[in-house]
């Protein structure tokens, strides 16, 4: 007899595989994303433009007392020393917007995105959208030593997360409109859209996923299309290309960035040394900004190139035109001016002076270099502290391109960014980004790998209302207590044991009970002789993946929640069922759609 074969069904003779079997878990919403991406774009190509525009027209204002947008930079200024004064002015304008309007203005931008989707469900509010861009003019355009790359940042996510939150998306579509944005304002400022779009897969997105690169890639192409008629075409920084580099020019790349990966973890020390010394000031943070404002103006004063966003300084070491002396004045003033004036706590950027810092030192190194060209490898320093400092290899290679169109040296700087990072990574644990973020008791994690336990907190998902019974209690007392059922003890498997102070002393389980029940008839024996003392417990703000690898090795299944500053005092009770909660979490942000004030 014939018999049928458990085949998949056909039509029209085509196979038709399960949805679980496809290699993507992509639907139909991505065209709706990337339609709203088509609009996210071009809005956040109009904010670049009124943020270069708003620079230029402060700029003027400030350093030539004139009413013009027509580029300028503060170098040319006739103040003397009165110029020290200008970024003090600018300062406290910032410091008052941030203190009465939104402290989240304050920083360099990266951070504060970061923040908004790991911890505010990608939700920007309509006020930082406004006040982030027009701090971050009165910063750079009155001197401040910054780039506008971070504020546009922001200022685009912030655009795109207000866009989301008219419309009943998750969390995570929200994410990718706010990342959107964010990409967006970057390669509308550079004319860098392939660089942009890396940057959101190497820093904000924390996944690899075609819904969220799909609307972000046509974000980041509309804009850097819109770029063309409202700022012009790029390279931003055009460069007679390069030969393509020989063997010992590649050798000597690693070199430069070995010697970057250095560099960039002093400066990642620098700026939070002196964001620690402002912390220590008997005066409201309002005030930082302007203090620290002092410095640049008298920085600008020994060097005028550190003053401003500096693009005509990046473009001069690429050309070469800035050797000698001249590279180390301005190297270490740049590189001191933005650390003490990023760790008061300002509005600006760090793309722009990373591409200084690193130039300058490129530069200063390759005049000892028998081979190539001081604009050689100012490029490649310029591409090394980038990938060493932000961590973003990928991005800082193709941005490096992107900017001057010297497609020829794609593999030196790809070594040279590689080695910065792999410095970088072994000396210091957090980048310049997230290590903002750690201060303020959050965790990140930037190695690529997909797992819902290294985001999630052990807070985030214990039960607070914790099970617990007296020392003293008698084991066959607790035992009754369980068989008839009692709501507070028969739910889990672990009840935690406490003395008269409520103090933690030990945990019981049910086979705790039923092992002593079977090997010793004492009807007198308590809870804390039949329990356990030798505790394993959690605290509330690590990692969830850290708590289940402590559960893993000791093989148990449950862990008492202990303050960190008081390993006695009960906080939580971490279960099997408080972990499967998390996975719970994560469904619901891709799944769960509300508006964005719900």
């Amino acid at each position: 007899m014939q018999t049928e074969s458990a085949a998949p069904p056909a039509l029209n003779g085509h196979v038709l595989f399960k949805d679980e079997l496809a290699d993507f878990s992509t639907n139909h919403r991505v065209l709706l994303l990337s339609a709203m991406a088509l609009v996210v774009g071009a809005i956040s190509s109009f904010v670049a433009y009124a943020l270069i525009w708003l620079i230029a027209a402060i700029t003027n204002l400030a350093f030539y007392h004139r009413f013009s947008a027509a580029p300028a930079v503060p170098q040319g200024h006739h103040l003397g020393y009165w110029v020290v004064l200008v970024p003090v002015v600018g300062a406290l304008i910032i410091g008052l917007m941030a203190r009465f309007g939104s402290e989240k203005i304050r920083g360099h931008g990266i951070p504060e995105a970061l923040e908004a989707i790991l911890l505010g469900r990608s939700r920007i509010q309509m006020k930082v959208a406004l006040l982030k861009p027009i701090s971050a003019a009165i910063s750079i355009g009155t001197g401040g030593p910054f780039g506008a790359e971070g504020p546009i940042i922001m200022t685009g996510g912030a655009f795109g997360s207000i866009l989301a939150q008219q419309f009943n998306l998750s969390a995570a579509e929200r994410k990718t409109l706010l990342v959107a944005g964010a990409a967006a304002g970057m390669s509308a400022v550079f004319a860098t859209p392939v660089a942009a779009v890396l940057l959101a897969v190497e820093l904000l997105l924390f996944e690899w996923k075609p819904r969220s690169f799909i609307p972000v890639a046509v974000a980041a192409i509309v804009a850097s299309m819109m770029r063309v008629p409202l700022l012009g075409a790029g390279p931003i920084f055009p460069v007679v290309a390069h030969a393509a580099p020989s063997a010992e020019q590649l050798a000597y790349a690693a070199g430069i960035g070995v010697l970057t990966g250095f560099a960039a973890g002093l400066l990642t020390i620098l700026v939070y040394a002196w964001e620690d010394l402002f912390q220590k000031l008997p005066v409201h943070w309002m005030w930082w900004p302007a203090i620290g404002a002092v410095f640049v103006g008298v920085g600008g004063l020994i060097e005028p190139r550190v003053l401003g966003v500096g693009y005509n300084t990046i473009h001069s070491l690429l050309r070469g035109e800035l050797l000698g002396a001249v590279v180390i004045g301005l190297l270490v003033a740049k590189a001191l001016v933005w650390a003490i004036a990023l760790g008061s706590g300002t509005s600006g950027g760090v793309l722009a002076p990373l591409l200084i810092i690193g130039g300058a030192l490129g530069a200063l190194v390759g005049t000892w270099i028998p081979t190539g060209d001081p604009g050689l490898w100012a490029l490649i320093g310029m591409g090394a502290m980038m990938g060493g400092m932000m961590r973003s290899p990928l991005t800082a290679m193709v941005f490096a391109v992107e900017l001057t169109r010297d497609f020829n040296l794609f593999p030196a700087l790809l070594i040279g960014s590689v080695a910065a990072l792999g410095v970088t990574v072994l000396l210091m644990r957090r980048s310049i980004l997230t290590e903002k973020l750690a201060r303020r008791g959050h965790h990140v994690t930037r190695e690529y790998s997909i797992d819902t336990f290294e985001l999630a907190r052990v807070q985030d998902v214990m039960d607070e209302e914790v099970p617990s019974v007296p020392a003293g209690m008698k084991l066959t007392e607790l035992s009754d207590r369980i068989a008839r059922g009692d709501a507070d003890l028969s739910q889990r498997q672990g009840t935690l044991i406490v003395n008269e102070q409520n103090r933690l002393v030990g945990i019981i389980t049910r086979g705790d009970i039923v092992r002593a029940l079977r090997q010793n008839h004492d009807m007198e024996m308590s809870v804390a002789e039949a329990g356990s003392r030798d505790l394993v417990t959690a605290f509330p703000d690590e990692p969830l993946q850290v708590a289940l690898t402590k559960m893993l090795n000791r093989n148990i299944g449950r862990l008492p929640v202990v303050a960190r500053n008081d390993p006695m005092r009960i906080v939580g009770y971490l279960g099997r069922a408080s972990i499967l909660s998390a996975r719970m979490k994560l469904h619901e942000e891709e799944n769960l759609r509300q508006r964005g004030g719900a």
